[in-house]
């Protein structure tokens, strides 16, 4: 049972930032499609602040590489908390983080200068996402 829970918790980990990241991907994506339409010389910077949301499921799956030597059979029961721990960090600060950038999508397409102001403000919720691979990796 304990290895099934750690096996889980791999999954979990690894399948809950997949999840956050593509919502994340998709909800900034959609802003520049929009800001295309608006503001196409600015595609760059679109792409940029679209792309960030990504890394999340790449935590995930930094993740899921590294666990794989753990002994799922003794760490079952805490790699299933781990996993779910940093799975739904990761999945949530990913979606919220597609909010911010594609805020900030509307604005670069309005001509606001705030492309700067936009990359920090979408660490804020990536800083919570990095300290939970942290985290799982000192497991």
């Amino acid at each position: 049972m304990n290895e099934i829970l750690g096996y889980l918790g791999l999954g979990l980990m690894l399948g809950l930032a997949g999840i956050g990241s593509s919502i994340g991907t998709t909800i900034a994506g959609n802003a520049a499609e929009g800001a295309l339409k608006k503001a196409p010389q600015k595609s760059s910077n679109y792409m940029i602040l679209s792309a960030l949301p990504a890394t999340q499921g790449i935590y995930g799956f930094v993740g899921f590489f590294m666990w794989l030597g753990k002994d799922f059979a003794t760490m079952g029961p805490t790699l299933f908390g781990v996993g779910l721990a940093v799975g739904l960090v990761c999945m949530v600060s990913a979606i919220r983080q597609g909010q911010v950038c594609a805020n900030g999508i509307v604005g670069v397409s309005q001509g606001h200068d705030v492309l700067t102001n936009t990359l920090i403000y979408a660490a804020l919720p990536e800083f919570y996402a990095i300290l939970g691979l942290v985290g799982a990796l000192m497991i």
